[in-house]
């Protein structure tokens, strides 16, 4: 089934929360809605399942204009951050629900409720209640529950936001895993760039009631469209310049490559903390810098550093085989060289472009 969005308008009194939104799915796609809180990213899933009315716009299922369906006509499945199982139902009648409702014959609430059972890995705990399940488990149960009528649409709000890292990051490959397996059209609203990353086939990046960029996550990471996607996306290192022919000067004694710009002659230098190299010797372009704090971190050590001549220190991850070579201390003087650096230039009114 697939989704088509075109100028989707919604004001809750004087907030903007959509401002001419529009936007593809394609049939048996799996896209992130990702944007800080506010973004519209959430109004958006609301519309299409039916929740809210746009102020202008349309919404189309597979053609069909959605404003002429209630919410139940476009049978779409939703998930919600807290789970809203029944608690008096065990696990087996909260699955079967939507179809008793729908007063589908014994055998066939009986077939379905044990196939999605085996989808979600918890044949055994049929008959458990709600609260005798870990978080996890009580997510897939209502992701079953969701997928219990044959939606023809799966819409995630922020479906793991109340478990902990370890059970999240777990869930994000079974969701990835199970989308593969069904190929069900699925929007998923996060604001967590690694889940979008891990479990989207494309991310749409939203701010203040626009999409800021569309792509795979690969190319919105490497080639983001402006300077608000290169912040949102995670922990980057941003330095004042001026612009010339071909660099950039970020201090008397740094300056970094860079290609075409707009012609002006300020912006910012935007550099991710994997792309900052650090040594003990000095190479040819590198420049002096001193180690503030080394802090542990689950895939390498994160270097915070002091640089003359910038009032802003910069950040450097360094995975541990690196690390522990360097065998960094506070108080260290080291050289550093910035491997990758995009540069986002100011506009005559000085607005980064």
């Amino acid at each position: 089934m697939t989704i088509e969005v075109r100028g989707l308008t919604k004001r809750f009194g004087t907030f903007h929360a959509l401002d001419d939104v529009s936007l593809d799915v394609p049939g048996g796609g799996l896209i992130a809605l990702l944007g800080p809180s506010g973004s519209g990213k959430t109004t958006l899933l609301r519309i299409l399942a039916g929740l809210e009315r746009p102020d202008r716009g349309s919404a189309r299922l597979d053609g069909i204009d959605l404003a002429s369906q209630s919410a139940r006509q476009r049978n779409v499945g939703l998930v919600f951050q807290h789970y809203a199982l029944f608690r008096h139902l065990d696990v087996y009648e909260n699955i079967a629900f939507a179809l008793r409702v729908r007063k589908r014959p014994a055998a066939e609430v009986d077939a379905r409720v044990r196939e999605l059972l085996t989808l979600i890995q918890l044949e055994s705990l049929g008959r458990r209640l709600p609260a005798q399940l870990s978080g996890g488990q009580r997510q897939r149960v209502a992701l079953a529950r969701a997928l219990a009528a044959r939606p023809r649409v799966l819409l995630l709000d922020e479906p793991f936001g109340a478990l902990d890292a370890q059970v999240r990051a777990e869930l994000r490959g079974w969701l990835r895993r199970l989308h593969d397996e069904i190929h069900l059209t699925t929007v998923f609203v996060t604001h967590d760039q690694d889940e979008a990353f891990e479990v989207a086939d494309r991310v749409v990046v939203m701010n203040k009631g626009k999409i800021e960029q569309i792509g795979a996550p690969a190319e919105v990471f490497e080639a983001p469209a402006n300077d608000f996607v290169m912040r949102f996306l995670g922990h980057v290192n941003v330095l004042e310049a001026e612009l010339g022919a071909g660099e950039a000067k970020i201090a008397e004694n740094i300056t970094v490559a860079i290609g075409e710009h707009n012609g002006a002659v300020r912006g910012r230098v935007y550099v991710r903390p994997h792309e900052v190299d650090v040594a003990r010797a000095q190479a040819a372009g590198a420049f002096p810098a001193r180690v503030v704090r080394v802090t542990p971190l689950s895939g390498g050590l994160k270097i915070e550093l002091s640089v003359p001549g910038l009032e802003a220190r910069l950040r450097a991850d360094l995975d541990w085989e690196r690390g522990t070579a360097l065998a960094l201390r506070e108080g260290d003087d080291v050289f550093l060289s910035l491997r990758r650096a995009r540069v986002f230039a100011r506009d005559g009114h000085g607005a980064l472009t």
